[in-house]
C-alpha cells in the first residue's frame, strides 16, 4: 500500500471511532455476551474453528476476524429473535449460527462464492454430530448469503431464522468495517494504485447503499441500515480524501 493510502486508511481508523457503536452492541448485549460465550467455550464450534482455518484469507478482508465477528453476531440475533419462546432451541440454532459464520466465506475468492461456500460446508460437516437437518439448515444459510441473490425457499421457520441471522450479520460488516478493514486489506491483496481505488469506489458505494432494505430479521431491519448509513458517512469522507491525494483526473 502507498503511502497516500496508507495515510487514509489510518485517518478512517480515527473517523470510525467518532461515529459511535451501532445500537444494535446496545440492544443485543446480553445476547452477544452469550454467543462469545459459545464461541470459545463450545466443542463442535473450536472443531469448526480448526476446521475452517485453511480456507480462509486474512489478506481479502474476509478471514479469521470477520468470520469470527459474523458468527458471533448472527448467533446473537438468533437469541435475540428466538429466546424468549424457546430458549433451548435457540441456544441449538445459535451454535448453528456460530457455525454458519465460520464457515460462510470458505470460498470467498472463487466465482458463485456462496454456492461453493455451501458445497464445501456439506463435505465439513458430513461427520460431525448433528442431526441432518440442522446440517441442511447450516448449508441452505451458507448458501443463500450474498447479496442481491434469491435464497431457495423453505417452510422451516428455523431454517429461514437462521439463513436470515447470518445475512444480516454479514451485511452488518458493509458498514464502518468495510471502510476501516476490508477496503484496505482487499487493496493490498490486488495492489490497487490510489486513482484505481478512486475510479471503483462510487459503484461500491451505491451497491452498499443498496443493502439498506434488504436485511431479513426483525433485528437486523431495525438495526441493519443504522450500520450501513455509519458506513456510507465514512465513505464519503475518505472519498473526498482519496480524490484529494489523487489529485485532478482525466
Amino acid at each position: 500500500m502507498n503511502d497516500p493510502l496508507r495515510a487514509i486508511r489510518d485517518e478512517a481508523k480515527s473517523l470510525r471511532g467518532r461515529l459511535g457503536l451501532p445500537g444494535f452492541y446496545r440492544m443485543c448485549a446480553a445476547q452477544l455476551e452469550s454467543a462469545r460465550g459459545m464461541f470459545f467455550d463450545d466443542p463442535l464450534v473450536y472443531r469448526m474453528q480448526q476446521d475452517v482455518i485453511p480456507f480462509l484469507y486474512d489478506d481479502y478482508g474476509h478471514g479469521v476476524e470477520h468470520s469470527k465477528k459474523v458468527a458471533i453476531e448472527a448467533a446473537a440475533i438468533v437469541l435475540f429473535e428466538r429466546g424468549k419462546e424457546d430458549p433451548d432451541r435457540a441456544r441449538t440454532l445459535a451454535k448453528l449460527a456460530l457455525l454458519s459464520g465460520l464457515l460462510h466465506d470458505v470460498c470467498r475468492l472463487e466465482p458463485d462464492h456462496a454456492a461453493r461456500g455451501a458445497e464445501v460446508a456439506q463435505i465439513i460437516l458430513h461427520d460431525y454430530p448433528l442431526p441432518e437437518e440442522d446440517k441442511a439448515a447450516v448449508i441452505r444459510a451458507v448458501g443463500c448469503h450474498e447479496a442481491f441473490a434469491r435464497c431457495p425457499e423453505t417452510r422451516d421457520p428455523d431454517a429461514e431464522l437462521l439463513a436470515g441471522a447470518l445475512y444480516d450479520a454479514d451485511k452488518f460488516r458493509w458498514g464502518p468495517d468495510n471502510f476501516v478493514t476490508t477496503l484496505w486489506e482487499i487493496c493490498d491483496y490486488l495492489e490497487w494504485p490510489l486513482d484505481e481505488v478512486v475510479r471503483r469506489f462510487p459503484e461500491g458505494v451505491e451497491r452498499i447503499r443498496q443493502v439498506t432494505d434488504t436485511f431479513r430479521t426483525g433485528i437486523g431491519q431495525a438495526c441493519g441500515p443504522e450500520f450501513i448509513e455509519q458506513g456510507l458517512e465514512l465513505g464519503q469522507t475518505l472519498y473526498r480524501l482519496l480524490r484529494d491525494a489523487a489529485g485532478p483526473q482525466p
